[in-house]
């Protein structure tokens, strides 16, 4: 995989190159009519949405939380709660989601946040060998091998996502 190119920076891609991570940068024209982020970075990519992940901020028992699944279904908040050791989680505030981690809606990286969460990765990309997740800004996701990513962020993995068999 190459590194990223100067003109794709953002924190995600800077804390990938600090670590010394091989990725790869996917950009392409984000339609802001698109009515998933996720779903329209695999189809104008031509990447299977199994494989490519979106980035969600949860609050679970008060405290602010990240989700990673595939875009090809949803977050299980029972099951994102109990990952954590919570009770119960719900989606965050948009507006918490955006200050917490520096980065706008449909453009939130599980990397390089502004203010780390807990997080955690649904175990269906354990299963591949690479995966794709928001660069950081809308309009560009960033390949990567899933163990990295759980590395770079602490991330612990559990079935919490739904949507598939």
């Amino acid at each position: 995989m190459a590194r990223k190119q100067a003109s794709q920076g953002t924190p995600a891609t800077a804390a990938l190159a600090a670590a010394g991570v091989p990725f790869t940068v996917h950009p392409y024209s984000h339609d802001p009519a698109a009515a998933s982020y996720g779903l329209e970075a695999a189809e104008v990519l031509g990447i299977d949405p199994a494989r490519v992940f979106k980035t969600l901020m949860v609050d679970v028992d008060g405290r602010l939380a990240v989700g990673v699944v595939p875009v090809s279904g949803n977050l299980d908040l029972k099951a994102m709660a109990a990952a954590l050791g919570g009770k119960k989680a719900a989606m965050a505030d948009p507006a918490a989601a955006e200050r917490r981690t520096g980065y706008v809606l449909g453009g939130i990286s599980p990397l390089g946040q502004r203010q780390p969460s807990p997080t955690v990765l649904d175990n269906s990309a354990l299963d591949l060998d690479t995966i794709l997740v928001s660069g950081g800004r809308r309009g560009l996701d960033i390949e990567l091998d899933p163990t990295e990513l759980i590395r770079l962020t602490g991330a612990r993995t559990a079935r919490i996502g739904t949507g598939r068999d």
